[in-house]
C-alpha cells in the first residue's frame, strides 16, 4: 500500500497522539458530555479525530486533552457563532469551516446555557479579507 500511495501522491496519515485515547463513539458522547449529534456533525466536518476501517464500520475517536478542552460550558471572550465568524472576517462561512480543520482558528463547541453550539474564535486585531488599511 505505501507504493501505491506514494504513486499516487497520497500524503501518510499523520501519526496518532501518544496521549491520545481511542474511544467508541458512544464513550465520546459520554466523555464530552455532547449529543451523538454533535459528534458526528464534528466528524462529518473533520473538527473531530476518527475513524472507520470500513464504510459504515464503528466509529475510533482519537481523544487527547487538546480535543477535550475544545468542548466547554460556556462561551470564553473572543468566540463568536460561525455566521458572525464569516461576517466579521469578509468571508464565507465554509471557509471559516475550513480554517478550523487546517488547524488556522481555534473552535469550540460550548456544552451549556444559553448559547450552546460551535464557537469560533476571531481575535479583535484580525482585518476582514476586505478591510481597509
Amino acid at each position: 500500500m505505501k507504493s501505491l500511495r506514494q504513486r499516487a501522491g497520497i500524503a501518510a496519515a499523520p501519526a496518532p497522539t501518544p496521549a491520545s485515547e481511542v474511544v467508541s463513539i458512544d464513550e465520546a458522547v459520554s466523555q464530552l458530555a455532547v449529543s451523538m449529534a454533535t459528534i458526528r456533525r464534528w466528524l462529518k466536518e473533520g473538527l473531530l479525530p476518527g475513524e472507520q476501517v470500513t464504510p459504515h464500520a464503528p466509529w475510533r475517536i482519537r481523544l487527547s486533552e487538546e480535543i477535550r478542552r475544545r468542548f466547554v460550558p460556556e462561551v470564553p471572550e473572543g468566540y463568536v457563532p460561525l455566521g458572525g465568524a464569516a461576517k466579521l472576517l469578509g468571508v464565507g462561512r465554509q471557509m471559516v469551516l475550513h480554517q478550523v480543520q487546517r488547524g488556522q482558528r481555534r473552535a469550540i463547541q460550548v456544552t451549556q446555557g444559553r448559547w450552546k453550539g460551535l464557537r469560533i474564535e476571531v481575535l479583535p486585531q484580525e482585518p476582514g479579507v476586505f478591510a481597509t488599511h
